[in-house]
């Protein structure tokens, strides 16, 4: 099918935008009704342009920061006074990332005692894994693939974050993100849409419990709304260049199922789509997100990217810049003052209807009540639970199970892993083997460096002084000296643990990488210490799946430990002594080469696909295949596993019917096995090119050494469509491959057809 007129949507603009929409949501538009709140509407009516401007603007607290810069440049500092006047003049809505309940009840007792309008303040942070206990990041607790678990840490860091006084956290991030290259790959749910909107759910179920005015509760953001993981090259804000099709199968889907569990805030993505920004887009902001799924909540700017209009070359100045983000449907500006600076002239110019500007109030004014603050605004801003809230045992003791469950075993030859508690001597080296300052990995806001416990720590508390600690080399600089003392620990040694991987400044927001392997002098640091002959451990430090060379990649036994917070040394001793099996699985496809990326498991096949031995003119690169290092699923465990043949409960499906998916799976090890079964589509034949595999369901079990356990799954037509090219979901009749494996790469197939 050549013809692809649908997509081409996203390039029109403003009413011709909308008359081509029309179309697809008509009907969507219909069931959409606003039905008006009276409170709130009196409040719109006695307001100022400028106090209607100033709930559209939210800045960076500079009167309660607690931790390391974080954003491009410092917000320019403002004293306490200044802030509380801007605050009594109505001129914000509220701010971010500072912490603090006098703080924040001082500024409050402004906001609705001595403003004019008397609107609490809203208190917001990037609380993306934890506050003051550090829980693995969230790509990390992507790989325990355990939904229960992502709910229960975001209801914790939940916990935390309402004890220091906030009410809105900008998270979970829930972009699909198929190239390892981009640094943000760390805050989010990795390369599969089908995992990424069960996390998603999960996350926003966490952050905001069952009631969202209660004291506990944060009021979650998904972001980047949207398909900021699909920026080419994995380039930190780079353009977005995708069919429409694309967007709507692999990056809407987990905001919308965030939404569908009851987020009512989202933040607009940095990126350009074909050639217009997101926060200018009124296409996503308006005819998607409130026409077509009616939602009803708020949308931020994310950092001044309102202002960067401007030098997208989509707005002439501040005054375009901020005409045609609220227009688009951004309702708050975030930092770059723009709003407040220039909607009340627009307004009165006439080139912005105050309609416009009232309806954009009314979502914020609506989402503080939905909140609560109008009843008390002092919510979640209690002296008290300050200090009883912060760093609770059980919150402590969830941070090391979840540290554990996001450990994933990459290879283990030879069984050397889990290390005895005796009789050996191990040496401990590299970069993180002493290491603090980067346990909590990227986007700590509010880190608690002091309570992390370092891999040293956690080994010491098991073996004692049976451990060796030597650096050996820094992240990205080798130490003069250290190689030599590194290989002379390892000569005095039984058995070698290589601490290597990324610093927490190696990923995150900024932080692309064009190679995106190991950095060279810890990869002359493995070479030395393999050389010695001594059994190594690679224990894996990073933010992103890695590209695994030389004595690394040949390492006996490599376990992947991503960032994981306050407990890391803990959690990895845990697992790596045995106390504990790894139960983790990847989230994100591990390439065998950096220039594979973007990389992903569910890929279309070409017509000439390498399927044989023969090289010659097939799609692949010189230098490797196209297989993965280590697939998406890959994980293993202390036990080994043996899957039976997949099988289906009918040979036909129709379109209005079900169909049972089943296979056995054996503990054929002499340990208890966690394991995680995931089910597989192919549509062999389909009017659009189909990936290779898509995942649509996995299970969780526990199996005893010997037991056997059948694992069963139902599809749906519905499960087996997909976008079409007039943006609908619809299955084709035909046939399907299905597989239940361990991994994207695993199992035996089974078929069956889809009639229609």
């Amino acid at each position: 099918m050549t013809s692809f007129t649908p997509s081409r949507r996203f390039f029109l603009r403003g009413a011709a935008a909308t008359a081509a929409f029309l179309p697809v949501v008509a009907p969507a538009l219909a069931r959409v009704k606003k039905v008006a709140d009276p409170f709130i509407e009196k409040l719109i009516a006695g307001m100022t342009l400028e106090e209607k401007a100033g709930q559209l603007s939210i800045y960076g607290d500079t009167t309660r920061f607690d931790g390391p810069p974080i954003n491009p440049t410092s917000a320019q500092a403002q004293g306490k006074e200044k802030v509380k006047a801007d605050i009594a003049a109505g001129r914000m809505t509220g701010l971010f990332n500072g912490i603090g309940v006098a703080g924040g009840r001082e500024l409050q007792q402004v906001a609705v005692e001595q403003s004019r309008t008397k609107i609490p303040l809203i208190f917001a942070g990037d609380i993306i894994h934890g506050v003051k206990t550090a829980f693995p990041i969230p790509l990390g607790e992507s790989a325990s693939w355990d939904t229960d678990l992502a709910m229960r840490t975001a209801r914790a860091a939940a916990l935390e974050a309402t004890a220091k006084g906030l009410h809105w956290t900008f998270a979970p991030m829930v972009d699909v993100a198929r190239d390892q290259r981009w640094g943000r790959v760390a805050e989010g749910a990795g390369e599969d849409t089908y995992l990424g909107i069960q996390l998603a759910v999960a996350r926003v179920k966490g952050f905001q419990g069952d009631d969202l005015k209660a004291e506990t509760s944060v009021l979650a953001c998904p972001k980047h709304f949207a398909a900021y993981g699909a920026v080419q090259g994995g380039m930190e804000y780079n353009t977005v260049d995708i069919p429409e099709t694309t967007l709507r199968e692999i990056h809407l889907p987990p905001f919308k199922a965030a939404f569908d569990a009851g987020a009512i805030t989202t933040m607009s993505s940095f990126n350009d789509i074909a050639g217009v920004p997101s926060t200018g887009s009124p296409y996503l902001l308006t005819d998607i997100l409130r026409g077509e799924w009616g939602f009803k909540g708020l949308v931020v700017s994310d950092y001044t990217s309102e202002e960067e209009l401007i030098l997208h070359g989509f707005a002439a100045d501040g005054a375009d810049a901020t005409a045609k983000s609220i227009k688009a449907g951004c309702d708050i500006s975030m930092q770059s003052g723009l709003y407040i600076k220039y909607l009340p002239e627009l307004v009165k110019a006439g080139k912005v209807s105050e309609a416009v500007v009232n309806e954009a109030v009314r979502r914020v004014l609506y989402v503080k009540k939905a909140l609560g603050l109008f009843e008390n605004p002092y919510r979640s801003l209690d002296l008290k639970r300050e200090q009883s809230d912060i760093r609770r045992p059980d919150t402590i003791a969830l941070a090391r199970e979840a540290g554990r469950k996001s450990c994933v075993l990459l290879k283990n030859d030879g069984n050397l892993l889990p290390l005895p508690k005796s009789g050996k001597k191990i040496a401990l080296i590299g970069p993180f083997g002493n290491d603090k300052e980067n346990c909590p990995g990227p986007w700590a806001v509010f880190p608690d460096i002091a309570s992390c416990v370092t891999w040293e720590a956690g080994f010491r508390a098991v073996i004692g002084d049976a451990l060796t600690v030597v650096k050996g080399s820094d992240v990205e600089a080798p130490i003069e000296g250290g190689i030599e003392a590194a290989v002379k620990a390892a000569k005095a040694a039984d058995i070698v643990v290589l601490a290597i991987g990324e610093a927490g400044n190696m990923s995150g927001e900024a932080q692309s990488r064009v190679d995106i392997s190991v950095p060279a002098p810890q990869l002359a640091l493995a070479e030395a210490i393999a050389a010695t002959g001594k059994p190594v451990v690679v224990l894996l430090k990073h933010g992103r799946a890695l590209a695994l060379t030389g004595a690394v990649k040949d390492a006996p036994a490599i376990l992947a430990t991503w960032f994981l917070g306050s407990e890391e040394g803990n959690a990895i001793a845990d697992i790596v002594f045995g106390d504990y099996a790894p139960q983790g699985r990847l989230p994100v496809s591990f390439p065998q080469a950096s220039g594979q990326e973007p990389f992903y498991y569910s890929h279309r096949i070409t017509g000439r696909p390498q399927i044989s031995e023969d090289k010659n003119f097939k799609a692949r690169y010189r230098e490797v295949t196209n297989d993965a290092l280590y697939p998406f699923g890959h994980g293993l465990s202390y036990s080994s596993v043996a899957y039976g043949v997949t099988t289906v409960s009918a040979t036909t499906l129709s379109m209005t019917g079900t169909i049972k998916v089943s296979a056995t799976v054996t503990n054929t090890g002499a340990r208890r096995l966690h394991e995680v079964a995931q089910l597989y589509i192919h549509d062999k034949v389909a009017s659009l090119v189909q990936p290779i595999r898509l995942l649509k369901g996995f299970h969780h079990l526990d199996l005893e050494p010997g037991q056997s356990a059948t694992v069963e799954f139902t599809l749906t037509p519905a499960e087996l469509a997909f976008v079409h090219p007039n943006l609908k979901p619809m299955a084709e009749a035909g046939k399907f491959d299905v597989w239940i494996a361990p991994s994207a790469v695993g199992g035996t197939p089974a078929s069956f057809d889809l009639k229609a």
